[in-house]
């Protein structure tokens, strides 16, 4: 959660916001969470010193939240973090963008009102930075060569096997397209994968001695 007495503004990114102790005391805060538990009930509130204590408005709510690339045209730079809230009549908003820096964290330095109750604050985190994540493998243009070959010969033979049928009246086993061919494709594997076997392994030669042993 960041908070910052300066600019009166606490938030909590895409969660609602938590303390571990001592939470802000506030009035009118209803909305999010009451007096007594003040911020606890939306992920973002800006307080306004007036009178001796903070009055705050809930400008986000933990449901409210919307998250897109802070420029298109350079999508590395960063995320904005939109989180809004609609009391009374009064829509408010807190955009926060959240700019890539891998080499540490930069908290807010300040807050802009872009409106009546609408603010704008800028983080610099690593989080911001574009994670690549690859999940190709080398089997992927295997397994679709496969499929489409599986999904070509169940074609061919569904549909050779209904025209045998119903046109050509063949009953049987004889019903399937290319019948002998099938009948010997295992044998034709076989012998492939044999002789694939012979030429890496190279020639084998068995001498059997057609002399006996004589004994002087």
């Amino acid at each position: 959660m960041a908070f910052s007495a300066k600019m009166g503004l606490l938030y909590q990114l895409c969660d609602g916001m938590i303390f571990n102790h001592d939470p802000p005391r506030c009035a009118d805060c209803w909305d999010c969470g009451g007096p007594s538990r003040c911020g606890m009930g939306c992920s973002a509130l800006v307080a306004k010193y007036t009178g001796g204590y903070y009055a705050c408005t809930t400008i986000g709510r933990e449901m409210n939240f919307d998250i897109n690339l802070t420029d298109r045209k350079t999508p590395d730079k960063g995320v904005t973090i939109t989180m809004s809230s609609y009391t009374d009549g009064v829509n408010c908003s807190l955009s926060v963008s959240v700019i890539c820096d891998s080499k540490g964290i930069k908290e807010p330095e300040s807050l802009k009102k872009l409106g009546a109750c609408h603010y704008a604050t800028e983080l610099r985190h690593p989080s911001g930075c574009p994670k690549i994540a690859v999940h190709a493998t080398g089997w992927g243009w295997f397994r679709l060569l496969l499929t489409i070959l599986i999904c070509s010969v169940g074609a061919y033979l569904l549909i050779g096997g209904v025209y045998r049928f119903f046109h050509l009246g063949i009953r049987g086993l004889d019903v399937i397209p290319n019948l002998d061919f099938w009948i010997s494709l295992p044998y034709s594997i076989k012998s492939v994968f044999m002789s694939l076997v012979q030429r890496f392994r190279g020639p084998t030669y068995h001498h059997t001695s057609s002399y006996s042993s004589v004994n002087f």
